[in-house]
């Protein structure tokens, strides 16, 4: 398989695939963060060979829970159920840490689910934490990564 394509992007760009993936069957704007339209944040999607969005996430500088350093935190990635497996997801996770490591990030992190668990440790992530639920979705864990910055300019 060729390079996947990634760019930054408008949350716009990535909106339709956010919402199908991680809240199917509500209404359009249970996929609205609030934090989308801050300058700070940027959104991350990947692309197929015709140009459609197949995986997206959306980074944001936020302190690390518990402990009030400063870091990015990374939130509503997706990828097409059609194209899971296929590399789209890990597209839109590299070019997002090497975004926020860009912005002056040392530290990434997210709430991810605890069944993602293999994903995040196999590419360079560790726990943070013990596990915790989320209403509605289920049992997460805090995953941490350092990154190339010295610490997170908002």
């Amino acid at each position: 398989m060729s390079r996947i394509r990634t760019a930054l992007v408008p949350v716009a760009e990535i909106f339709a695939l956010r919402h199908a993936v991680l809240r199917p069957g509500l209404p359009p704007e249970s996929a609205v963060f609030p934090e989308d339209g801050r300058p700070e944040v940027f959104h991350v999607a990947a692309y197929d060979e015709e140009g459609e969005v197949q995986a997206c996430v959306t980074f944001l500088p936020e302190p690390l829970p518990d402990t009030g350093e400063a870091a990015y935190r990374f939130r509503g990635m997706a990828s097409a159920p059609a194209v899971r497996g296929r590399g789209y997801g890990v597209a839109v996770l590299e070019a997002g840490l090497a975004e926020a490591a860009a912005r002056g990030a040392g530290l990434v992190w997210c709430n991810g689910r605890t069944g993602a668990r293999g994903f995040y440790e196999h590419h360079g992530f560790t726990v943070q934490g013990e596990e915790f639920m989320v209403e509605g979705v289920g049992p997460h864990f805090v995953f941490l990564i350092k990154v190339g910055g010295v610490g997170a300019r908002p």
